[in-house]
């Protein structure tokens, strides 16, 4: 298979599937509508002239701040073809993190998206000295009256119209170099200052042959919705990834909205993050609960069944038994179609997985109803994947098999470490701290524990700076905990405390829908979240769902108290980082008097 730099990828494309649609997406008026490969080639030829004759150079760096849309990957395949380098901020980023960014990869012009994006770069284009122009995706966005230097987004690309510089892009594109930088993408945070991850176009290119390699069951007739922000390195090395194999990718704009596009869509392959499935999870098991006698039976059969045939059998290359085939098959089409029906995913083919721990019961019962979920784990500084289940003879619990020519191995305090072709460059004008992400032999530090298996497999067990120590000195993993616990329909989030503690509590956010249903059939009374969080029988109701989830951890593992909280953790509040990762530090400080209470009581 050809392998081409992201700068002509698209144009290549276009000449081999021509009137073949390349991208779905929403209108205003809330019709899908397309956009074809040669059209696709088209308008990303045109932004691309409309960047040169903007003086954009290569090698300079453009930001982009916005939900994901059409007019996204136009302007990144566009800064591509001028060797210029993305710089994507997530669009929920305040405008201090947009500052940050902006100020640190010195970004002279911005592409936007919505209202709140142009008010927030508007804002920090008055205070700096270094942000110059915004360009708007949205037509819909009402520009302040003082301003004299955005345009729209359909505007700006007739600027480069002419004969110069159509010619500067040819010249460009005639230069593409693999070493390239591509993109910078901020890490989220969680600790620290963010910094930027350099990748190339290398980078990209080598993460998409060993995709080829592992990946063996996709083609260009799929169709992938692009769910995830395409600031997250999992979106936007996936979608490019689709975009080399030539399928269709249709584009979710609106997150919100997810549930209603994917029914519109029917995808048959979408990377997610964890917690889609444990909602998806969640909703199916309420049915099954509240499901009549022989309903509920035929429910609890199919997922046994499935459960045999796809992981005892199927997933280890063996012909199922005559009878459990035979149940399989009807299952397959009947209640097995009719969840996936439900969800909008009765077409999948099989969904990518990673960003955060996914629970083993949660994993196994999506293999189990046939749907086949690709669990992987990666890191932005290793152009996503480091490994990742086959699509036969993976393991529950671990976080699939390595990918081909990558190499990993196992440092001090079970570090994961990484060497290969998909390893960034170094982090954005950060030499020490590039320094100290490697090994004297190259590898990169991940910071994530873990151990491998003899079948060279990943079993990840948590983040080493995250790791607690009691003050009994036990070491406690925190994540899985908190995977463990969110298994449970009654627990949204929940941050595990313990470090340098005598034992290990937690802070729990409660499904409230969930609970004031509970607390409407057993008569519980209150008149806000508030007085239901603190009332002791809901307490004591949580509490007792904990303590069976933790039947299998060791006595030092097991939460001991809990304190359930009336709000969410929130990315706005800082609680959160944009991939909904906690913020330990700022939780921790937050609610340290909470927490303080915890342990004097």
């Amino acid at each position: 298979m050809a392998y081409y730099h992201l700068g002509e990828l698209i144009h290549n494309q276009a000449q081999k599937y021509k009137n073949k649609t390349s991208l779905k997406f929403l209108l205003s008026n809330g019709v899908w509508t397309h956009i074809l490969w040669e059209e696709f080639s088209d308008k990303i030829m045109k932004t691309a002239q409309a960047m040169a004759e903007m003086q954009i150079k290569p090698e300079d760096n453009i930001g982009i701040y916005s939900q994901n849309m059409a007019k996204y990957l136009i302007t990144d395949f566009a800064a591509y073809a001028n060797r210029a380098v993305m710089t994507p901020m997530y669009a929920t980023s305040s405008p201090s993190q947009v500052e940050y960014i902006v100020n640190d990869a010195q970004v002279k012009v911005i592409f936007v998206g919505e209202q709140f994006q142009y008010n927030n770069a508007y804002k920090v284009q008055q205070e700096s000295s270094v942000l110059k122009k915004i360009i708007v995706f949205d037509r819909d966005v009402v520009l302040k009256p003082e301003d004299k230097t955005s345009i729209y987004f359909d505007d700006f690309i007739t600027t480069g119209d002419n004969s110069e510089s159509l010619a500067l892009v040819n010249a460009r594109l005639r230069q593409l170099k693999g070493s390239d930088l591509a993109t910078i993408i901020y890490t989220s945070g969680t600790t620290g200052e963010p910094k930027g991850v350099m990748l190339t176009h290398d980078n990209y290119i080598e993460a998409f042959k060993i995709h080829d390699i592992r990946l063996t069951k996709c083609s260009d007739k799929d169709l992938s919705m692009c769910f995830l922000p395409l600031t997250h390195i999992f979106e936007k090395a996936w979608t490019y990834y689709c975009l080399h194999k030539g399928m269709t990718v249709a584009v979710n704009r609106d997150p919100t909205k997810i549930q209603q596009t994917i029914r519109q869509i029917r995808p048959t392959l979408m990377s997610n993050v964890p917690r889609f499935w444990e909602k998806v999870y969640e909703g199916i098991q309420e049915r099954i609960e509240t499901a009549s006698g022989l309903l509920k039976w035929l429910f609890e059969d199919s997922v046994k069944v499935g459960k045999k045939h796809n992981l005892l059998y199927r997933n280890q290359g063996k012909r199922a038994p005559i009878g459990n085939a035979i149940k399989f098959f009807i299952y397959k089409f009947t209640i097995f179609y009719l969840i996936k029906k439900v969800v909008g995913i009765d077409r999948g083919n099989f969904f990518p997985v990673a960003g955060a721990p996914l629970s083993d019961k949660i994993n196994e019962f999506m293999q189990s109803i046939d749907v086949h979920l690709i669990y992987g784990y990666g890191l932005s500084e290793t152009t996503a994947t480091v490994s990742c289940f086959p699509a036969r003879g993976f393991t529950i619990g671990t976080v699939g098999k390595i990918m081909p020519e990558v190499e990993v191995k196992i440092g001090e305090n079970d570090e994961i470490l990484v060497k290969g072709k998909t390893v960034m460059k170094g982090y954005y004008k950060k030499p020490a701290e590039t320094a100290a992400a490697f090994t004297e032999d190259g590898f990169f530090r991940t910071g994530d524990a873990g151990k491998l298996t003899e079948n060279n497999e990943i079993i990840l067990t948590d983040r080493i700076k995250d790791l607690y120590k009691t003050s009994n000195g036990k070491y406690i993993a925190p994540q899985m905990i908190e995977t463990r616990m969110t298994e449970d329909k009654f627990i949204d989030q929940i941050a595990v405390i313990g470090d340098e503690r005598k034992f290990v509590s937690a802070l729990i956010i409660p499904n409230f829908e969930v609970l004031k249903e509970y607390a409407q059939e057993h008569n519980i009374q209150y008149k806000s979240i508030e007085e239901l969080v603190e009332n002791k029988d809901i307490h004591d109701f949580i509490f007792g769902r904990i303590e069976l989830l933790q039947a299998q951890f060791t006595s030092y593992e097991k939460i001991k108290k809990i304190r359930l909280l009336p709000h969410p953790f929130t990315m706005e509040s800082g609680e959160l980082t944009n991939t909904l990762k906690l913020k330990r530090k700022v939780i921790l400080q937050r609610y340290v008097n909470v927490i303080d209470e915890i342990y004097m009581g």
